[in-house]
């Protein structure tokens, strides 16, 4: 009778890619030298992106380590907390919180417009005096190990949505810092600020910026945003924010 270890290789392919990654890695790969040759396979990851739906054909000759692909694509998903307001302030500091301070609003808000994705129905609006929040998210504990970001530095990529009230001028402004261990600055993305006149049509719009080839030894991402209104007008007429995300790894739309 054969052994597990006697199939043929496409066989054992395809059946340990059925496996979860974490097993693959830390356990089939140390059962013998077969195992370990087939989990290090280029087809095996492959397949594990078909099945997961992380392959794209036009992204094939592109990819030089599929199994690298494959764990940037597992681990991939928004690194910002309660982007959307839904449990209050929870996960954000509060660097500034002037004037009437923070407040948080349901869409689409005193003359205000609702924003394209339907699922966000909540934001985060700011007074007459300064207000500024910000995350400190540590990659280790999200799952992104040291070797990882140095030696392969995946694209970070940074997104943040902001609108005003018709009828109040305000400043909107974005700060996204990579750190290192001893939380030196290693890259920047900080826009100059964006100043909203009052009577605008209070659309909702986009800032967005992606990190390539930033220096090695990022540990943290720290990511700040906030604003004023520019009327000093007692109450909530200040910028509006949302929806901010912060990912790591390859796009894989088609």
């Amino acid at each position: 009778m054969a052994t597990i270890c006697e199939l043929p290789e496409d066989v054992l392919v395809e059946l340990l890619s059925l496996l979860p990654a974490r097993d693959l890695v830390h356990g089939c790969r140390l059962v013998c030298s077969q195992w370990r040759y087939v989990v290090d396979l280029t087809t095996l990851w492959k397949r594990k992106c078909q099945r997961e739906g992380f392959y794209v054909q036009a992204l094939d000759r592109s990819i030089s380590d599929w199994k690298i692909f494959y764990m940037l694509c597992y681990l991939k998903r928004n690194l910002i907390k309660n982007p959307r307001a839904e449990e209050s302030f929870k996960h954000w500091k509060l660097d500034k919180n002037e004037g009437d301070r923070w407040k948080i609003e349901d869409l689409p808000g005193p003359l205000g417009r609702d924003i394209p994705d339907p699922e966000v129905r909540k934001y985060f609006v700011t007074s007459f005096g300064p207000c500024f929040k910000s995350q400190l998210i540590t990659l280790k504990k999200e799952g992104y190990w040291n070797e990882l970001m140095d030696e392969k530095r995946p694209e970070i990529i940074v997104k943040d949505w902001y609108a005003a009230r018709f009828d109040c001028g305000c400043r909107y402004e974005l700060k996204v810092r990579l750190l290192s261990e001893d939380y030196i600055v290693l890259a920047e993305f900080h826009p100059e600020p964006v100043v909203i006149e009052q009577w605008n049509d209070a659309t909702w719009r986009e800032m967005s910026h992606t990190f390539n080839n930033y220096p090695a030894g990022v540990r943290y991402i720290w990511f700040q945003h906030g604003g004023q209104d520019t009327q000093y007008w007692a109450g909530w007429y200040g910028i509006r924010v949302t929806n901010s995300s912060v990912t790591i790894g390859p796009q894989t739309s088609s």
